[in-house]
């Protein structure tokens, strides 16, 4: 199954980029900058877990059966480590793919390889209606 050229949307705003793509690992990175900070100078938790659903939908996305794609229905987050600049890198792994339910483990390092995030997110398996587009 293939991908659109890029994520579109909120990722695209984000700065978010896919660095590699199967159904078994996703690698997605994004820059931190004073855009994506909360008023306290330090990146906002949100913009961790668009980063790690971003990673885990395309790897769900991979991972469902012809014909079919894979939307979030759930997500949690712990942020463990504050970043105020750098890069982060999401590496997501499927923890589940079953016939109408994935489960995608989602890790967030910063540029140091320091944990900064880690997440669960859950997708449902649905009937694609269309052709994803390049937004």
């Amino acid at each position: 199954m293939s991908l659109p050229d890029n994520l579109g949307g909120v990722a695209e705003l984000l700065g978010i980029e896919i660095e590699a793509a199967t159904p078994e690992r996703v690698t997605a990175t994004m820059p931190v900058t004073p855009d994506h900070h909360q008023p306290f100078g330090v990146l906002h938790g949100g913009v961790s877990v668009v980063l790690a659903e971003s990673a885990a939908s395309v790897g769900g996305h991979l991972a469902a059966p012809s014909g079919h794609t894979a939307v979030g229905i759930e997500i949690n987050a712990n942020h463990v480590r504050p970043v105020r600049e750098g890069r982060l890198t999401a590496t997501a792994t499927p923890l589940h793919t079953g016939r109408t339910t994935q489960v995608w483990g989602i890790k967030i390092r910063d540029g140091d390889e320091q944990l900064v995030c880690t997440s669960r997110c859950t997708l449902a398996v649905v009937e694609q209606t269309e052709t994803p587009s390049a937004a």
